[in-house]
């Protein structure tokens, strides 16, 4: 079984007035840096469990970083095991992929603190020695696509202030974009009034990708015409709504479930793969 070491980098958490002291696992055996990993590199950036990243880096000249964050509307019962098939396949496409854990809901989250995470995992990036961070891409699916979203708009909060490692890029899978439409059709069993703590208010003005329309990145909205748990009105209107306000946004509707957009097997993947290199 092989040895396992532990280096500490001392990491300054952008705006969130933290510090913490980030533990980087990894193998005493790992693959040498020209050669593809067989698991990603783990950074903790917190005291939390759910305070870590996988690091997943490419095995050759990287094209930029993929910031994958999943999914389960903010609640504790789903992890990052579900954008691990993503970051792997994006590694193996050249990507530097950086898939995040945060807080909860169940689990210490909800607001601000899953969006604390959020902002602190990918300030983290600073802190890759020779990481090139010119292209940094949000990619998340369902709450995770919220996140993505709001990931380039939190610059504009005290809170979250100043962005270390600023959003280029937004990509949206089947994302929940529209919080107060989401609580009025109960997406999730209530999950956005749990993540929020509360009906549509003033809180929403922070956390509400529609309230922070428009963005000054472009996004791609990627949503299955079939998805019946995230209604693809959620991208479409998006969408519609950000151009309309003179953003660059563009509905990318492909045929499946609401899963299919995290199959790295399926079209949508590889959609978004064409996407992606098209930046």
């Amino acid at each position: 079984m092989p040895r396992r070491r532990t280096v500490l980098l001392a990491a300054a958490l952008g705006g969130l007035g933290l510090a913490t002291v980030v533990a980087v696992r990894e193998s005493d055996e790992a693959e040498p840096e020209d050669e593809l990993p067989q698991s990603p590199r783990i950074i903790e950036y917190g005291d939390h469990p759910a305070q870590h990243v996988e690091h997943w880096p490419p095995s050759g000249r990287s094209k930029g970083v993929v910031v994958v964050i999943h999914g389960g509307f903010w609640k504790a019962a789903y992890e990052l095991d579900l954008g691990r098939p993503l970051a792997a396949s994006l590694a193996e496409n050249g990507w530097t992929a950086w898939n995040i854990e945060y807080r909860r809901v169940g689990d210490g989250g909800g607001l601000p603190e899953t969006f604390d995470d959020v902002a602190a995992a990918i300030d983290l990036l600073a802190e890759v020695d020779g990481l090139d961070t010119s292209t940094v891409v949000t990619l998340g699916h369902s709450a995770g696509g919220h996140l993505a979203a709001w990931a380039a708009a939190r610059g504009r909060f005290a809170r979250w202030q100043p962005e270390r490692v600023p959003v280029t890029h937004v990509v949206s899978q089947a994302g929940v974009l529209d919080l107060a439409a989401a609580h009025s059709d109960n997406l999730g069993g209530g999950a956005v009034q749990a993540l929020v703590g509360g009906p549509p208010g003033p809180a929403y003005d922070e956390v509400d990708p529609a309230r922070q329309i428009p963005l000054d990145v472009p996004v791609w909205c990627i949503h299955p015409t079939g998805d019946d748990l995230v209604p693809p009105s959620q991208s479409r209107e998006y969408v519609e709504r950000a151009r309309a306000a003179g953003a660059t946004a563009e509905l990318v509707e492909v045929d499946g479930d609401h899963f299919v957009v995290i199959d790295p097997g399926s079209d949508a993947w590889r959609r978004t793969l064409e996407i992606l290199d098209a930046l």
